[in-house]
């Protein structure tokens, strides 16, 4: 599943408005001064929140402003200080502005993710875990014709599918293709999610494997169940698409269509529509994704209501359904924000902190 990450505040954006903000404020800034205004920034530096960062520079600056005005109350008039000193100043206050963008910079909300995803022997350990409970459960449903991963199916009655060849279901991107380096660049770059790079990264076909992945599509060939992965990759990077999973030795067999991509046909925008379509052709033996949306449709509401859904489906959960771990993205994200993505990046991290949930201590 692919959502919209984003990140903020690049680490030397805006430098050179604030040379010119900290040489104005430099020229009237009593050397004195100096330990206070690094006291002020380290405090800042080490005890703000995220998101709260970037809107502290102008403040500091402010402060700032505001006892040279004082200063200027108190004190006869001095002369101009000597060039070295005035340059010793504005490198101070840059310094200071420097190291609170790079602070922002270094606590990128994705950095954590990404790292688990890239180094975690749990993560690792975690995505073969759901790989090998997904190939006892496809021969298990192989092995009862009544069994079926679709919702849509088990409304209309066995008798309406235990007849179909059978098919397994897959997403791809956070569930067969890992693109965690897509991720680590945009870090890395101080960028955010972009349908312009995205497509870039995934014409370069070099997403890896998910752990397990492999293996579990190759058994379920050799079972003779048929393949599909349903992606909300654009119609248009299709070619890529398959390019990458064949290369990496995933079967990509149509039968008539292995790989079903957003607005492929008319219609195809969301998810079920392309589920329906594999369900009038093969009895569904699982659903394997990373995102809500890859088994039910209408989870795009708030947390209450996508956990009232999810409980829902109890008994779909780790048998017929089976979830991929994904940090770094997906509809849970927007859940918390309440799917403003059109909102100032702090402003959907202020929503975010809304969301946690800390004990009282007694």
């Amino acid at each position: 599943m692919r959502s919209t990450p984003v990140v903020a505040v690049h680490p030397k954006g805006g430098r050179q408005r604030e040379d010119g903000c900290a040489a104005a404020l430099a020229r009237r800034l009593p050397l004195d001064r100096a330990p206070a205004l690094h006291a002020a920034a380290s405090f800042v530096l080490f005890k703000t929140p995220f998101a709260h960062v970037p809107r502290l520079v102008p403040v500091l600056i402010a402060v700032c402003a505001l006892l040279l005005s004082a200063c200027q109350t108190t004190r006869p008039p001095v002369p101009s200080p000597h060039p070295d000193r005035l340059r010793q100043q504005v490198d101070s206050l840059q310094a200071v502005t420097d190291s609170l963008s790079r602070a922002a910079f270094l606590r990128n909300p994705l950095l954590l993710s990404t790292l688990w995803v890239q180094t975690a022997v749990e993560y690792d350990g975690t995505a073969r875990q759901a790989y090998v409970l997904a190939e006892q459960m496809m021969r298990r449903g192989l092995a009862d014709s009544t069994w079926t991963a679709s919702t849509e199916q088990a409304e209309m009655g066995h008798q309406e599918y235990r007849d179909k060849p059978p098919a397994v279901v897959l997403d791809v991107d956070e569930t067969v293709l890992d693109n965690s380096p897509y991720q680590a660049r945009l870090i890395r770059e101080d960028e955010a999610y972009g349908s312009e790079s995205w497509g870039a990264w995934v014409r370069e076909r070099q997403a890896d494997p998910v752990p397990g992945a492999r293996a579990f599509t190759q058994a379920a060939v050799q079972a003779g169940v048929q393949v599909i992965y349903l992606t909300n990759r654009d119609a248009d990077l299709e070619g890529a698409t398959r390019d990458n999973l064949r290369a990496l030795g995933f079967p990509v067999d149509d039968a008539p269509d292995a790989v079903l991509t957003q607005g492929e046909q008319p219609g195809w925008e969301v998810k079920r529509p392309r589920r329906a379509w594999v369900a009038e052709r093969y009895r569904i033996l699982l659903l394997v994704g990373d995102n809500f949306g890859d088994f039910a449709a209408e989870v795009d509401t708030t947390v209450a209501a996508r956990r009232q859904r999810g409980r829902a489906f109890r008994e779909y959960w780790g048998t017929r359904w089976i979830v991929l771990p994904n940090p770094q993205y997906g509809s849970w994200e927007g859940a918390l924000h309440e799917f403003a993505y059109g909102r100032p990046r702090l402003q959907q991290l202020d929503a975010m902190h809304q969301q946690l949930r800390p004990k009282a201590s007694e």
